[in-house]
């Protein structure tokens, strides 16, 4: 029996379309005779039956695809100049294309260049404007912000993955894209900053700066040259740079670092040109002179940098005394406070002798927001190609990716960040119980696992014996499954029983097909089975249901961005991609019970943190007491939620309760969100008030700042906490972008959340490109067919004719960049029903509705420097053999 977690689907996609082949006749030896005897004529067998497949994709909200891309396909529509600038909304991401005149791959941009992309945008105080570089290892793309009369009044030309802009005064502004060097995908994102009231107390801190926004000295760099050059001739380097760019060495010295001082260039027109290259251009719009001095420092640092000799250059940053930095991608972790989990961090944020069996596609232990949280391991895929390590079992969990290197999910790694991500260090994510350690076990390869693997894996975290030979020094006290397929096994039953009458917790996705149907291994009894919801708090539209479903979880839904901060609302954790063929550590956003499942395991891991003595029975009272979780659907037990969403603070207080420990008076206020984005469409969304203490509260009064936000309640309590429904009214207002706070005040504190909508204006329907949309044939490991939509308002229709009876996937993305590869960094990527998951389609029948969205699939680089890509980790091959299916006009070569 098959076992699939949530990536192990085909990672690299070769599409050979077939063609219909003549065949050769035979006729008689010219010198015999014609036999005497009749020749019974062959039988023809009847033709093989087939069968029609279509469905929509949906393009996800607020997602804009830049109009001038190297894809050809779709006529470009220029957006290269302020003139012929590309209106969008806000909050918005858009999937873009940039490059010198003869650079990237053949496309309509590739000899004549595509050197600037502009987009017309109203913009907030407050908002951050992010754009991240696709093939940053080999381009330079850099962020400007322009007024309408040609002023650049910021700017963000960092050499790396990331460029980043703070908004610091409403109104209306162009964004520039811009390629300094080389072609590249990007993905710029406008939205929100969180709000402060989402963050932990001790956490407080904003998310780390780039270096065109911190405080530097202008005119100085500071810079290294490499080991291998002698004194004489980094001298000799110096004296160069000192002539031909106007430096010289003001400090340091050989064998260490040098700072050198530089004299302002904008009169010398050649040394500005020296310094500057390709951007010198944008020179003459800077509006003021504190500006130009940052602009031209930091752009002759970026010169230096592409000195071989030169180990590194740097800005010589103003430093201050500082409060221990907040994780920096915590405020984009919408799935926190909607849990009430950092409320719950103030109780407890785990222990290290608290231990989550991780079963899934192994991890990356290398990864910097992992770093010494796990303990022991092993690897149970015991078939060596599906291992795709050289070997079978063996005591090494790492997760090898693919070894063709054409990408990999890295699933076990996203699963496991979500559950211990080192918390409060200054970098990436943080996990649900991150003081708490992961034992990672190995249960499924390239091509997901089988149900006896998983059971080794199951049993060598319960302390069991094992195929393995050896036990795990110390067993595990929670195991997490996000993982599922198969039928009914009465061998897992009977383990999975066994495991928890050894007062070990199982907790498992409940699948993604969006089924009513049990599915295993979540459905057995005695395991606890997790539902997903979006970051309203409503059921993911990719969720099971069904008498199997206990509680359910944040699983994210990336087709929207409700939370208003310019990426999709799916979970942030950690990841990694090698689709380049390196291994680049980055913090991805999935999607998928896979990703609700380890929240759940989280929690329990910091319930046992207070009560090591809790058992399964004990959770199970707690969750049918409601004691775990906020109720919601139907009051009581339902289908879709089980006994509701799972509250950490509730979880953790129950926990005190349970060892006889009352926990601290100390009533507050919080709100699930932080921030509301109603788009130009969507007219109410909802909230829950909540007291994250013990004691009374009461809230006093809800009030909107302006006139067209209101509150009303719809289940709330005698002391007014509970769900509200936050609605707007666009009636009065004129065209453009508007925001609000919602400020509630209560007996103890006052809480405020954002509010952003826009009206009338542009009609934005959202694009995400033209989409390749492929039937993939795991039978034979090719693609079947291929479909060419360019989509209407947002959706992309497409049909598959005379497909012969089998099990198909089906899966799309766009090709910005026209390197035949969809799903790359900064392009759009969907698939029945998730990218996550796949769902593997079994076709004896024609099917309709086969409906899915398709997004701009976003991954976070550390804003240290310690990841390298900004890449989905899946990218799938496009090679036809003839033209395009449906597409007669493009004919796509062999890469």
């Amino acid at each position: 029996m098959r076992l699939f977690a949530a990536t192990p689907v085909m990672l690299f996609m070769a599409l050979a379309l077939s063609g219909c082949g003549g065949g050769g006749g035979g006729g008689n030896d010219g010198g015999s005779s014609p036999s005497p005897n009749p020749v019974t004529p062959p039988v023809t067998p009847p033709p093989e039956p087939t069968y029609s497949l279509s469905g929509t994709i949906s393009a996800a909200d607020s997602q804009v695809v830049d109009s001038d891309t190297n894809d050809p396909t779709r006529e470009a529509i220029g957006n290269d100049t302020f003139l012929t600038a590309q209106p969008i909304p806000n909050p918005v991401t858009i999937g873009g294309y940039v490059n010198r005149p003869g650079t990237g791959e053949p496309g309509r941009s590739q000899i004549s260049g595509d050197i600037d992309d502009y987009f017309a945008v109203e913009l907030l105080a407050g908002q951050r404007v992010t754009m991240l570089v696709a093939n940053f290892d080999e381009a330079d793309a850099d962020l400007y912000l322009y007024t309408p009369a040609g002023e650049i009044v910021d700017f963000s030309i960092d050499t790396g993955e990331i460029e980043s802009l703070l908004i610091a005064e409403d109104g209306d502004y162009l964004i520039n894209a811009f390629a300094f060097t080389g072609a590249t995908n990007y993905t710029l994102a406008i939205g929100a900053p969180a709000s402060a009231q989402t963050l932990p107390e001790a956490t407080s801190q904003p998310v780390s700066q780039h270096s065109s926004q911190q405080d530097i000295v202008p005119w100085e760099a500071v810079v290294k040259y490499r080991d291998n050059i002698s004194v004489s001739s980094a001298a000799a380097s110096a004296r160069s740079a000192a002539v031909q760019w106007g430096m010289h060495e003001a400090a340091g010295g050989a064998g260490r670092d040098r700072l050198l001082a530089m004299q302002r260039a904008t009169a010398d027109p050649q040394r500005l040109k020296a310094r500057t290259g390709n951007a010198m251009h944008k020179s003459a719009a800077l509006a003021n002179d504190a500006l130009r001095a940052r602009w031209e420092t930091l752009q002759t640092i970026k010169r230096l940098r592409t000195d071989p000799r030169v180990e590194f250059a740097e800005p010589n940053y103003r430093i201050r005394p500082l409060l221990v930095p907040n994780d920096e991608a915590f405020a984009l972790q919408w799935h926190y406070p909607l849990i009430a989990l950092p409320d719950a961090w103030n109780t407890t944020t785990g222990d290290e002798n608290m231990i989550v069996a991780v079963i899934d596609t192994g991890v990356l232990p290398s990864h910097p927001d992992l770093l010494g949280q796990f303990v022991g391991g092993y690897d149970f895929v015991r078939d060596a190609e599906n291992a795709a390590d050289g070997n079978g079992i063996d005591p090494n969990p790492t997760d090898p990716g693919d070894i063709q290197g054409n990408g990999s999910g890295f699933h076990g790694t996203h699963v496991s960040g979500t559950v211990v991500a080192r918390g409060n260090n200054g970098r990436g994510v943080a996990g649900v119980a991150y003081t708490s350690k992961v034992m990672p076990l190995r249960a499924l390869g390239t091509d997901g696992g089988t149900t006896y693997d998983l059971g080794q894996a199951i049993r060598y975290a319960a302390g069991l014996g094992n195929d393995s030979g050896t036990l795990p020094t110390r067993s595990a006290d929670i195991i997490n499954l996000s993982l599922g397929g198969g039928g009914f096994s009465q061998s897992l039953q009977n383990l999975l029983q066994q495991v928890r009458q050894r007062g070990i917790f199982v907790v498992a996705a409940a699948g993604n097909e969006a089924s009513s149907a049990p599915g295993y291994p979540a459905a057995y009894e005695g395991v606890i089975s997790v539902s997903a919801v979006d970051s309203q708090g409503r059921l993911a539209p990719y969720s099971n249901t069904g008498s199997t479903i206990d509680v359910a979880a944040p699983g994210g839904n990336s087709g929207v961005d409700l939370t208003g901060d310019g990426y999709p609302d799916g979970v942030l954790s950690t990841s990694a991609n090698s689709s380049d063929g390196q291994l680049n550590y980055v913090y991805s956003f999935l999607n998928g019970t896979s990703m609700a499942s380890p929240h759940v395991a989280g929690v329990i891991a910091l319930m046992k943190s207070i009560n090591p003595a809790l058992s399964p029975e004990d959770f199970d009272a707690m969750l049918i007491a409601g004691s775990l979780t906020d109720d919601s659907g139907a009051p009581g037990r339902d289908n879709q939620f089980g006994y509701g969403l799972i509250n950490a603070n509730l979880a953790v207080n129950a926990a005190l309760e349970s060892i006889g420990s009352s926990p601290a008076d100390n009533p507050r206020l919080v709100s699930s969100v932080g921030n509301l984005n109603f788009g130009a469409t969507i007219t109410e969304l909802g909230i829950t008030l909540r007291n994250a203490g013990q004691g009374e509260l009461e809230i006093l009064s809800i009030e909107a700042s302006e006139t067209w936000l209101s509150a009303r309640p719809v289940n709330t309590d005698d002391n007014q906490l509970g769900d509200y429904t936050i609605a707007i009214d666009r009636s009065a207002l004129t065209p453009g972008v508007y925001a609000a706070d919602l400020v509630a005040t209560s007996s103890v504190n006052t809480v405020s959340i954002r509010v952003f909508a826009s009206v009338g204006g542009a009609a934005f329907a959202s694009d995400v490109g033209v989409l390749y949309v492929l039937l993939y044939d795991p039978a034979t490991d090719s693609t079947a067919a291929q479909f060419v939509a360019s989509g209407r308002n947002g959706d992309y229709s497409f049909r598959f004719d005379d497909v012969t009876a089998g099990e198909y996937e089906i899966i799309a993305g766009s090709d910005k960049d026209n390197d035949l590869l969809i799903c790359d960094a900064g392009e759009s990527c969907g698939a029945y029903l998730t990218v996550d998951q796949p769902i593997r389609l079994t076709i004896n029948a024609d099917r309709v509705g086969l409906d899915f969205p398709a997004e701009f699939v976003v991954s976070l680089p550390s804003l240290q420097g310690a990841a390298h890509n900004s890449t989905t980790g899946k990218t799938f091959k496009l090679r036809p053999t003839a033209q395009d299916d449906n597409d007669p006009a493009r004919t796509r070569q062999l890469q």
